[in-house]
C-alpha cells in the first residue's frame, strides 16, 4: 500500500466537515447524510485496504451501495421536491447487495458499478435540463446548483469504473497500481462528491410544498401579462430566498407552466429572468448613491459573488466599473 494513508485522510477530512455541518446546521438533512456515508466509505475502505482489517472488504460493496441512492435524494431533497414516503425504495439497493454478498458474491461485480451509474445517469440527465427543473433551489444562484450536480453525477458514474481500471492494471502487469487507484481514484471521488455538498448553493428552501395547485390554463400571452404585472407589483425578486416553486405557490400557477411562460416569453430561463430585474434595481441603487454592497442587498441578492457574476452577465461589467462608466 502507499505509505501515505490516503483513505484515513480522506475519511478524516469528510468526517470533520459532516461535523462542521452538522454542528453549524444542527439538523441531519440528506446533505449532511450524504457527506457522512461518504466519510464512512472512505474509513471503510482504509480498513479494509490499508489496515487489513478482517471482514472489511465484505462491508466495503454493501456500504458503497448507499451513496447513489442518498446523492438522489439529497438531490431530490435540495432541488426538486420534499422526500415523501415512497422514496423509502431506494433502501432496496443496499438491500440488494447484502442478499448479494451472502448468496452470489460473483453478482456484486455487476450490480455495484450498476447502481453507480443508474444514479449518476438519472442525476445527470435531471440537472442538466437547468434550474427551471429544480423549483426548490434559490434563484440567486442561477445555472450553479445544476452545475454542482451534473459534477456530482460525474463523479458517481466515474467511481463506477475504478474496477475497470484495476483490471486493466492487472492486465498490463502492474498490480502494484491496484492499492494506488483505490486511494487515489475512489477516496478522490469519495472527497469530490462530500465536498461539493457542501455548497451553500445547494441548501434547500424552507418551503416544503410540492407544488401549486392546478388552475385553469391560460393563453401564454395572457399569463405571461399576468406575470409582468405581478413582477411589477409585488417585486418579488428583492425576496433573496425566492425560488421557482415559492413564486409558483403565490402566483397559483404550476411551476412547471410559469417556467414555460417565461422560457418562451424571454428565451431564457426563470433564474436569469428574476436577476435581470434585480440587476435593474441594482443600477439604480448605484446611480442614487448607494455603494456595491448596499445595492446588493438592496436588489435581493444575498452574496457578492452571484451579484458581482450575474452583474456581468447583465451588462457585461464589474458593478464598479459600470457606475464609472456611467459618471464619466
Amino acid at each position: 500500500m502507499p505509505g501515505l494513508p490516503i483513505p484515513v485522510f480522506g475519511a478524516l477530512v469528510l468526517l470533520f466537515l459532516f461535523l462542521r455541518l452538522w454542528l453549524t446546521q444542527r439538523r441531519l438533512g440528506p446533505l449532511s447524510i450524504l457527506l457522512a456515508v461518504c466519510g464512512l466509505q472512505a474509513l471503510v475502505i482504509a480498513m479494509a485496504q490499508h489496515y487489513q482489517v478482517p471482514g472489511m472488504r465484505y462491508v466495503q460493496p454493501v456500504t458503497a451501495t448507499f451513496i447513489p441512492p442518498l446523492a438522489w435524494l439529497a438531490y431530490l431533497k435540495t432541488a426538486v421536491r420534499p422526500i415523501l414516503r415512497g422514496d423509502a425504495l431506494h433502501a432496496f439497493g443496499p438491500g440488494i447487495a447484502l442478499t448479494a454478498l451472502l448468496t452470489t458474491p460473483a453478482f456484486l461485480d455487476i450490480f455495484i458499478p450498476a447502481i453507480f451509474v443508474a444514479y449518476g445517469a438519472a442525476i445527470l440527465i435531471h440537472a442538466a435540463r437547468g434550474p427551471d427543473v429544480q423549483p426548490r433551489v434559490s434563484l440567486e444562484s442561477a445555472e450553479l446548483p445544476a452545475r454542482i450536480w451534473v459534477v456530482i453525477a460525474v463523479a458517481l458514474i466515474a467511481s463506477a469504473f475504478s474496477d475497470l481500471l484495476i483490471v486493466a492494471a492487472q492486465a498490463a502487469g502492474a498490480e502494484y497500481l491496484q492499492p494506488w487507484i483505490i486511494s487515489l481514484y475512489s477516496v478522490g471521488n469519495l472527497i469530490l462528491i462530500g465536498s461539493l455538498s457542501l455548497s451553500g448553493h445547494l441548501q434547500p428552501s424552507d418551503d416544503e410544498t410540492v407544488g401549486a395547485q392546478p388552475i385553469q390554463p391560460e393563453p401564454d400571452e395572457e399569463l405571461w401579462s399576468r406575470i409582468e404585472r405581478y413582477m411589477a407589483d409585488k417585486r418579488p425578486y428583492l425576496d433573496p430566498d425566492l425560488t421557482l416553486s415559492t413564486l409558483s405557490r403565490r402566483m397559483g400557477i404550476p411551476a412547471k407552466t410559469m417556467s414555460t411562460t417565461i422560457n418562451r416569453a424571454t428565451k431564457g430561463n426563470v433564474s436569469r429572468y428574476v436577476n435581470d430585474a434585480r440587476i435593474e434595481v441594482a443600477k439604480r441603487a448605484l446611480l442614487d448613491g448607494e455603494p456595491v454592497t448596499g445595492a446588493m442587498l438592496t436588489s435581493g441578492f444575498n452574496t457578492k459573488s452571484n451579484f458581482n457574476r450575474e452583474f456581468l452577465r447583465v451588462t457585461g461589467t464589474s458593478p464598479s466599473k459600470w457606475l464609472a462608466d456611467q459618471q464619466g
